[in-house]
Formats: C-alpha cells, sequence, structure tokens
C-alpha cells in the first residue's frame, strides 16, 4: 500500500524536483503540497498524511514552528522528513532525535533510503500515536531547534549596510520600516533615512534579520512588525499595512500570507 504524503516547501522548483525523484521511487501518494507553515498545520490535520516532507526554512512559519503548532493544537504527528540546507553538526542531531532529512539539493538515492526508513517508522508505530519513546525525542529536537533559534536571533541582532547619498550607512535593523524590491533593486526605509541595500534579493535580506521581527508580507516587501501602524481592511478581503514611516507608506499583503496577518493580530 503506497505512503501517503506531503510536501511543504516555498520553493516551487524544490516541489517539483521531490515530487518527480518521488514518482521515480514508487509506493509514496503526494495528497497535496503546501507553500509555508500556516499551509503545512492545515494540511497536515486535513489529509492526516503518514510522512511529511517539510522545508526547514520558509518566511512566516518554519518547518519547526509547524511541528510546535501541531503539538499545540494536539494533533497527530506525522513521520516528518526534513528539507534542509543546514550544516553536517545540525544534520547528525536531527538523525539523533530519529527526525529524518534530505539535503538541498535533492539526490535520487537518498530519496529512496529515506522512504525505506519512513515506511518502517510508519509500520513500526502505534496506531493510537506517537510512543513515549518518539514523543521524548521530538520534545528533544524542539528544544535543541528552540535553542539554535536563539542563537542565530543573537547573531542577527546587529546593523544592515544602507547606501544613501554616496554614504554606506549602517543601520540598526530595528529601525527598519520595511524594505521593497524593483527592478531588481532593494530599497531600505527608515524612520529617518531611505536608501538601497547591497542584497540581491529580499530573501538575502531577510537572513541577516531578526525573524522574530521582520515578516516577508508580499514577494516584493519585507517589512517590520513593530513598525506597522495600522492594519487596513482593502477588497475583496484582502488588507494592507500602513507603517510608521514619515509618508505613511502602504503595503499589500498577499493573499498567501493573510492567515500569517491573522495569527499575528487575532484578526
Amino acid at each position: 500500500m503506497a505512503l501517503t504524503a506531503l510536501i511543504i516547501d516555498d520553493e516551487p522548483l524544490a516541489r517539483q524536483e521531490l515530487q518527480y525523484l518521488l514518482e521515480r521511487v514508487g509506493g509514496v501518494e503526494v495528497l497535496a503540497q503546501g507553500t509555508n507553515g500556516i499551509e503545512a498545520v492545515d494540511l497536515i490535520r486535513m489529509h492526516k498524511p503518514e510522512v511529511v516532507f517539510l522545508d526547514v526554512q520558509m518566511p512566516g512559519m518554519d518547518g519547526f514552528a509547524v511541528l510546535k503548532k501541531l503539538l499545540e493544537k494536539k494533533t497527530r504527528m506525522p513521520q516528518v522528513v526534513f528539507a534542509t540546507a543546514y550544516d553536517q553538526y545540525a544534520v547528525r542531531a536531527f538523525e539523533v532525535n530519529a527526525v529524518d532529512y534530505l539535503l538541498k539539493p535533492f539526490d535520487l538515492a537518498r530519496v529512496r533510503r529515506t522512504i525505506e526508513k519512513a515506511k518502517l517508522r510508519v509500520a513500526a508505530e502505534p496506531v493510537a500515536g506517537l510512543s513515549a519513546e518518539a514523543d521524548a525525542k521530538l520534545d528533544a529536537l524542539l528544544r535543541l531547534v528552540e535553542e539554535q533559534a536563539q542563537g542565530a536571533i543573537k547573531s542577527n541582532a546587529g546593523k544592515i549596510i544602507v547606501r544613501a547619498q554616496n554614504r554606506l550607512l549602517l543601520v540598526d535593523q530595528r529601525e527598519i520600516c520595511f524594505a521593497s524590491i524593483a527592478g531588481g533593486a532593494i530599497r531600505v526605509v527608515t524612520g529617518h533615512v531611505e536608501g538601497m541595500s547591497n542584497c540581491r534579493t529580499l530573501e538575502e535580506l531577510m537572513e541577516q534579520v531578526n525573524p522574530e521581527h521582520f515578516w516577508r508580507a508580499h514577494r516584493s516587501y519585507m517589512v517590520n512588525i513593530q513598525h506597522i501602524r495600522e492594519v487596513v481592511p482593502w477588497f475583496k478581503s484582502s488588507y494592507q499595512l500602513r507603517m510608521d514611516d514619515p509618508k505613511k507608506t502602504e503595503i499589500p499583503v498577499s493573499r498567501a500570507q493573510t492567515k500569517r496577518l491573522r495569527e499575528l493580530f487575532n484578526l
């Protein structure tokens, strides 16, 4: 009988590649695909898959936050396979904690071994849910992840270089209201200065800031949650964010991020 699965990844090419490799391996029925953590939680609760291929780094709610949300909602936990670019130390830690992983770019032989491993675990798993041992290992993994996340936050607490008026300014990231991309250039706006970032993509800029404070509200915008002045209802159940910069800029919230907005502000 085929193993039921979900693929959750914000990169379309990664989803397509993994779907193709799973079809090559055979014995896996992909029930649905999701593009972010919020969709992951909903899809897992809806489809109750046996295994979930879960991207670690996604905007809004990452792979680890998905696990925490499932635990909070007391949802039966599927077998989780992380798709990750983490270093070998972190990967070994995941394996010790009985959670499998796939390194990007994906490898057919590795995917085949992962499926075999997942099938064995599904067959051995108690029908009622996680065993006490598996539950303890998952708790240990989440503690490890929390420690790594705190370390990442500390490392991302510095300043960002902004080019303005032929000068290279060091801007405290807490002062950034938002950043936008247009024509391949990233504009950074604070309460007192506006300039250009040296980053080539918003994804690259997101890696330099505190993920607890910054949110990719739209594919063209990154916002500092602390600088949102007002949430403005828009047409067809959409929203805009009015920022607290001098121009009171209004930023659209993409439909994919509407659920995240409601979670942030209990709308």
